[in-house]
């Protein structure tokens, strides 16, 4: 698999520079004998609610799972940066941070997936001049054109929504916008958006719902809402590691996603408590936009961690079709076994 050109030069940068981070989050690499088990995520983001609902729901310490501490790194590149270091055991975040590793490690492995929807939005700010959001899909990309975009960073899943729409009309989004690495802090950049620095954000959920709600921003562009219909039911959200760590800690990963599929469960059949685990997992936000987010998660999230190979293939569509990258790589070869659906 190839990335392209562009991609791959950010994504090189952003690696290197988080490597220092990533390592500094642990003390260094991490012993493959250690009972512990060390997992990484971008952000406090929707797609990695599981998680905290498993850990405060007490899931991870009922399969026998003994999680070390739980970095936030930012972004991808910063993930495959500390997995590759050995700092952390399993990443949290998205398929495109999985396609991104496995260019230069090919031991890479998808080992369990956490959103079958594209749970990115592009956010406009109030006073945007452009077609209204209920304007034709191809009206709304043309009107960013020209527009500073916020993104979490490069070779993000923020950036690769931007890179796809912009190839829809014949655009590229490095040239025809000018593309503002943010952050992964939502708080961060919806203060960027009300205060003019960027005039629309390509940023993950709660993102938008707290634009509407502070009256700074609106939902422009979501795939989640169906505006995409090409990537309905695209797996994103995942997690993964390399076959050198599942050959020491399988057992681990095993036990650690049967934690997720109960997390998953909860969320499905228990609205009134995963709303009061949303509330605090997004302590600050407020209530309207949880609220609002509570309404749509259930359908964002898979019944179980197992990866389904048609949700894969919707995403590897995307990938190809934006140009993210070459060639991708098999269902078989970049998803373990252990969670093939």
């Amino acid at each position: 698999m190839k990335l392209s050109t562009h991609l791959k030069t950010a994504a090189a940068i952003a690696a290197t520079a988080g490597l220092i981070t990533a390592t500094g989050c642990s003390g260094g690499t991490t012993d493959s004998g250690s009972d512990v088990l060390n997992v990484g995520q971008i952000s406090d983001s929707v797609a990695f609610f599981p998680l905290y609902v498993a850990e405060e729901q007490g899931y991870f310490e009922e399969e026998g799972v003994e999680l070390g501490e739980r970095p936030r790194l930012g972004t991808g590149a910063k993930l495959a940066a500390a997995l590759t270091s050995g700092s952390i055991d399993v990443a949290a975040g998205v398929l495109t941070d999985a396609f991104n590793l496995a260019e230069n490690n090919p031991e890479t492995q998808v080992t369990g997936s956490l959103v079958t929807e594209y749970y990115v939005d592009v956010v406009t700010s109030s006073d945007f001049d452009g077609a209204p959001a209920d304007a034709p899909l191809e009206e709304r990309i043309r009107s960013l054109e020209g527009a500073n975009i916020g993104i979490t960073g490069p070779g993000s899943g923020t950036e690769a929504l931007l890179i796809y729409l912009f190839e829809q009309v014949g655009l590229d989004a490095k040239t025809d916008a000018t593309l503002v690495n943010l952050g992964a802090v939502p708080s961060s950049a919806i203060g960027a958006l009300s205060s003019g620095q960027v005039d629309a954000l390509a940023f993950f959920q709660p993102a938008g719902q707290m634009a509407q709600v502070q009256g700074v921003g609106d939902i422009y562009i979501s795939p989640q809402r169906g505006d995409i219909p090409d990537l309905a039911g695209a797996l994103h959200g995942t997690l993964f590691s390399t076959s050198g760590v599942l050959e020491e800690k399988g057992e681990q990963v095993e036990a650690f996603n049967r934690a997720i599929d109960r997390a998953l469960e909860f969320i499905q059949t228990d609205p009134q408590g995963s709303a009061d685990l949303l509330s605090s997992y997004l302590e600050g936000t407020d209530p309207e936009a949880v609220e609002a987010l509570t309404e749509i998660l259930p359908a964002e999230y898979p019944a179980s961690s197992a990866v389904a190979e048609d949700a894969f293939g919707v995403a590897v569509d995307f990938h190809l079709e934006s140009g993210l990258v070459e060639e991708a790589p098999g269902f078989e070869d970049l998803v373990w076994s252990q969670v093939r659906e």
